[in-house]
């Protein structure tokens, strides 16, 4: 698949996702986690994450029933000095400022007051690592860490399905 095209699909199912919604997902798996999708033509995103603080979780995007492209991410709040409602929904503001050129999480950098977010990844679309850090009062407070990219498959054994 095209990088650009997978960029901004990407761009398009993070901004329809947790970035608009967050824990307002009301489905729950019997297994504990909670599911985010988009999807659009033939290309589909599902994120799937367990936990609340710390947190797990992946991305995948299929197109044409096909497993292309994957993200994986683990991220916990370290400090106390404010309330993890503040940071989540903090966060979810940064994450909305992602950009085609980086649609892996948020921006380089935001601020909002007293909390500031701070993204570094090293590599491109097709592979890629990555960490996030949110700042109160300049002092860490979030870490994230995630890598991904393009995924192959040798067989069909990789059909998308609803659950």
């Amino acid at each position: 698949m095209d990088k650009k095209i997978l960029a901004d699909f990407l761009v398009k199912a993070k901004l329809n996702t947790y970035a608009a919604s967050g824990e307002n997902n009301d489905k729950i798996f019997p297994n504990g986690s909670k599911i985010f999708k988009f999807e659009e033509k033939k290309i589909k995103y599902q994120d799937r994450y367990f936990g609340f603080n710390p947190f797990i979780g992946e991305e995948i995007v299929w197109k044409s029933g096909k497993i292309i492209w994957g993200m994986n991410y683990y991220g916990k709040i370290i400090s106390k000095e404010v309330s993890e409602k503040q940071i989540y929904q903090f966060l979810r503001e940064a994450l909305k400022k992602i950009t085609k050129n980086s649609p892996f999480r948020g921006p380089d950098s935001f601020k909002r007051k007293d909390l500031k977010y701070f993204n570094q990844v090293n590599g491109d679309i097709k592979n890629f690592m990555g960490k996030e850090k949110i700042f109160y009062n300049n002092k860490l407070t979030y870490i994230l860490t995630y890598h991904g990219g393009f995924i192959k498959i040798k067989d069909n054994s990789n059909k998308f399905s609803r659950e």
